[in-house]
């Protein structure tokens, strides 16, 4: 059954695609605040609208329907709408658990990454974003230093798998104990065979599937 929430998203949604793809970054953060005020949780917000009006640009950019100027545009204006939630994201109590997320090297959409560091923060998590093109040297110096419960590798552009398969095998020969989940609007063209080697990794193809291997792995913990 659909929540009061998916359906004010979904009563709303056209709107803001609209205000995105025009660059109306203005009109973009009314949408948001007025769904806030409706009551909409940032799960829901992330999901049924970020993420869902990202994929759709993408789509558009890779039809050649738009610009790469307008998705940029896009992109840069849907990163301001997480800052206009991002207080509400970061507060409530401490983390125990935590997950180092990244965008491989050559890998420069990182919105997608922040946005699943985000929701990490809501499941209760610390979720520490390394930002676009992280060398592998880089995640390795972020994992020796804080030491996360798990690692999230995000990939945009599936021309960059063959430097995802690269990280993935020093990672697990240096940690081949540390679990590691990759996802990404990538993986709409394939490339999960090339992880099913690795036991350590597993493909996460949706949020609803990372709040429960992050379930997962705080029950395993707590029974350990």
């Amino acid at each position: 059954m659909q929540t009061a929430e998916h359906a004010l998203i979904e009563h709303v949604y056209e709107r803001y695609l609209a205000a995105l793809l025009a660059g109306d970054r203005a009109r973009c953060g009314e949408i948001v605040e007025e769904l806030r005020t409706a009551g909409v949780g940032l799960r829901d917000l992330y999901g049924g609208l970020f993420q869902r009006a990202l994929y759709q640009v993408g789509e558009l950019w890779e039809n050649q329907r738009i610009s790469v100027a307008v998705e940029h545009l896009a992109t840069a204006i849907t990163e301001r709408m997480l800052t206009l939630v991002h207080a509400e994201v970061f507060s409530g109590p401490s983390r125990e658990h935590s997950i180092i997320i990244a965008c491989v090297g050559g890998e420069y959409h990182q919105l997608g990454g922040r946005m699943v560091a985000d929701l990490c923060e809501l499941q209760g998590w610390r979720g520490y974003f390394l930002g676009a093109g992280t060398s592998v040297p880089d995640l390795l110096q972020a994992i020796e230093d804080r030491r996360p419960d798990i690692v999230g590798l995000s990939l945009s552009i599936y021309f960059n798998m063959p430097a995802l398969v690269d990280a993935l095998d020093v990672m697990t020969a240096r940690y081949p104990d540390l679990p590691i989940l990759v996802g990404g609007q990538a993986f709409r063209w394939g490339g999960t065979a090339a992880v099913e080697g690795y036991p350590s990794v597993s493909y996460i193809a949706s949020m609803d599937e990372l709040d429960q291997r992050l379930l997962a792995h705080e029950q395993r913990a707590t029974r350990a």
